[in-house]
């Protein structure tokens, strides 16, 4: 790897997060610092409740940060607007989460169109990309079917589709695996690892030992901090 793939492209720098309900207060993460440097494979262990999907979705600019700093090259994360984390967002980075999130009345080719609505792209050049990122992923004999359709596995690929029809720079993979058996749950894997060997960066948090494995680096976490 180049000396420019050394330079950390998401640096987060003693970020905190707590939870305020009531009287109760609830720190979900506790002074993380992290590095993502570029063409990375990152996988994320630890406990449930440990912190690893805050930590995914502060990562993911889903969430925000109740302390510390957070850079994606030089622009500055933290503090950001709703409306500002969107934008960066956008061509930067594409979520997968254990729960597919397809919507049910839409086409398979219609859930990979979504994200590209949000972007100045003309109805053309939207199509012939969701038709590449189709392609690419073994699915375009599905692209009219809906996701009620499809087993597990497929509509995982469906989402890690619209994960990357953006070509964003990182995808966050929240427990890809979680919901499947271990032939999807291997086969969808193989997508990621595929794709990371095609220049995408990845961190995955997962619960699987065998699946972690596929990661160029490993960190663990527990009760809100990294701990290796």
């Amino acid at each position: 790897m180049g000396a420019a793939a050394e330079i950390p492209f998401f640096r987060l720098r003693n970020i905190t997060k707590v939870y305020q309900a009531a009287t109760v207060e609830t720190v979900a993460l506790d002074d993380v610092s992290l590095d993502i440097r570029e063409g990375e494979f990152l996988g994320l262990v630890g406990p449930s409740g440990c912190g690893k999907s805050t930590l995914l979705n502060i990562v993911a600019m889903l969430d925000t940060p109740s302390t510390g700093r957070y850079e994606l090259g030089e622009i500055e994360v933290s503090g950001a607007s709703q409306a500002r984390l969107a934008q960066i967002r956008k061509g930067n980075i594409g979520f997968v989460f254990q729960s597919f999130h397809l919507v049910n009345d839409l086409s398979v080719f219609k859930n990979v169109e979504l994200p590209l609505l949000y972007l100045d792209m003309s109805r053309e050049r939207r199509q012939r990309r969701v038709r590449e990122v189709l392609e690419l992923l073994d699915l375009a004999h599905r692209a009219e079917h809906r996701p009620a359709q499809l087993s597990g596995g497929q509509q995982q690929r469906v989402a890690i589709a619209r994960a990357v029809v953006g070509d964003p720079k990182l995808i966050v993979a929240d427990e890809p695996t979680g919901n499947l058996d271990t032939f999807h749950g291997e086969e969808v894997m193989d997508m990621l690892t595929t794709l990371n060997q095609q220049g995408v960066t990845i961190l995955m948090a997962t619960h699987s030992d065998t699946h972690v494995r596929r990661a160029d680096r490993v960190l663990a976490m527990l009760d809100g901090r990294l701990v290796s």
